[in-house]
């Protein structure tokens, strides 16, 4: 079972490699870019394991229904 620190521990590895991989570049929408990255596989495995319920899904995720559909249509994923 995957806990907090797990995932903690995933974001840190992954932001440190991408500051090492910038070379002197400046970082830029950094906290966007993480988001996205994290919320789509999130709402693509949520929504399996819902099955496809999206009453279901916003419920396990602690979001509106209409935020979640919102979400969705952002990632296309309808």
């Amino acid at each position: 079972m995957i806990n907090e620190s797990d995932v903690s521990a995933c974001v840190r590895h992954a932001m440190d490699g991408y500051f090492k991989d910038l070379d002197g570049e400046a970082p830029q929408n950094v906290y966007d870019m993480v988001l996205q990255c994290v919320e789509k596989p999130l709402l693509e495995t949520v929504m399996k394991h819902a099955k496809g319920n999206q009453s279901k899904a916003a419920e396990i995720l602690g979001l509106n229904r209409n935020t979640l559909r919102k979400k969705l249509a952002q990632y296309n994923l309808q």
